[in-house]
């Protein structure tokens, strides 16, 4: 079986709720994303999903918001039925990123607020601290800086880690179809605690790409942003849920997320009880409760 590693699934893996009608693309020609928009006016927010995840894992989200919003949802390529196109070979967040910052400049995007999930949550970090002078406001939900922390001992670094996510993104992309999507729809359920959730994450998950989630994971393992977190000049909050491991105490994954994000300066931890990595999923209320205040200061 592909061995993921017991805290890289919680980030392996994202999905949707359903569908939300009433939206259109973008005229935006890449071949790393499309981006779908929903509402015609109003202040701009990017929703970006994460690891084999399509833009409905933020329905629930769009709907919550509502008028006086402009939503521009994220639809990575070779995710969720969406074409492999540019993202074939080769890194992906780090390329998603660059195209998003492009989308905001050729779109006169007046800094808008990004909220990205589990590898959205790595993208946005990168596009905060690549364009600071681009984003609004920062909301990341579930992930930290550097995954690989997680697949080391105390003190891994990317050098160091890189011989593990090779490993790991190797075994991914090689095995059979059937052994993958088996190890990925436990990924899955093991993300969303609420049962009735769990269908449109499966389904995406079914229909990604197994080479681009492969190499995009590696990616992830590999892709140490805590030098580059005091370039971030975007308030910043981070959501988060307890570690899906039964040796992590609600109160380890604290210490956690405080030391991943200490170069972050203002950078605002909100732990999320009772949810697992799908935290809009698990918890709508409270995710959308601390988005709401987030986005009204």
């Amino acid at each position: 079986m592909i061995n993921f590693g017991a805290v890289g699934l919680a980030a392996a893996q994202d999905g949707h709720t359903g569908h939300t009608e009433h939206h259109r693309h973008a005229d935006f020609a890449s071949d790393r994303l499309h981006v779908r928009i929903d509402g015609e006016g109003g202040r701009d927010i990017i929703l970006i999903p994460g690891l084999s995840s399509s833009p409905e894992v933020w329905d629930g989200t769009v709907e919550h918001l509502g008028s006086g919003w402009r939503v521009h949802r994220i639809h990575i390529q070779g995710f969720a039925g969406a074409p492999v196109e540019g993202n074939g070979t080769g890194p992906v967040a780090a390329p998603v990123a660059e195209e998003i910052a492009r989308y905001i400049t050729e779109n006169h995007l007046d800094h808008p607020v990004v909220v990205g999930h589990s590898m959205g949550g790595t993208i946005g970090l990168m596009l905060a601290a690549r364009h600071p002078d681009l984003v609004g406001k920062l909301m990341v939900v579930d992930m930290t800086p550097f995954m690989g922390a997680m697949f080391g001992p105390p003190g891994a670094t990317a050098e160091s880690i890189a011989a593990t996510a090779d490993m790991i993104g190797n075994g991914m992309a090689s095995a059979s179809p059937e052994q993958y999507q088996q190890q990925a729809a436990a990924a899955v359920t093991g993300m969303i605690n609420t049962e009735s959730k769990r269908a449109g994450p499966l389904q995406d998950t079914a229909t990604s790409d197994q080479q681009v989630s492969a190499h995009a994971f590696r990616e992830l393992i590999a892709t140490d942003l805590r030098p580059e977190l005091p370039k971030i000049t975007a308030p910043t909050e981070v959501l988060y849920a307890k570690f899906n491991d039964p040796r992590m105490t609600p109160e380890l994954t604290d210490g956690i997320y405080r030391a991943s994000f200490a170069n972050l300066s203002g950078a605002k931890l909100v732990r999320i009880d009772d949810s697992a990595h799908f935290i809009m999923l698990d918890q709508p209320e409270a995710f959308y409760s601390a988005l709401d205040a987030f986005v009204a200061q």
